[in-house]
């Protein structure tokens, strides 16, 4: 996991969230702003303290996440 050394997780940081850098700022914050649409180039102007690797890292970070475990979807 050495690509993932800006994701942090720390119980007294956001309730133990995975967060970037120590930050009050969680991969799902991240994640969620990419996926409602926004851009990377979107989330660095909203949040000027934020460097690109973290937002690479945050999506890296929840991919294996997501790889990690098995997730029923329901079918349409």
């Amino acid at each position: 996991m050495e690509q993932l050394y800006r994701i942090t997780q720390n119980p007294e940081v956001m309730g133990g969230k995975a967060c970037i850098r120590g930050m009050r700022v969680t991969v799902g914050m991240i994640v969620g702003q990419i996926g409602a649409g926004r851009g990377i180039d979107d989330v660095l102007s909203d949040f000027p303290y934020l460097e690109r690797e973290d937002i690479l890292q945050a999506l890296r970070y929840a991919a294996w996440r997501a790889e990690e475990r098995e997730v029923v979807l329901a079918s349409g």
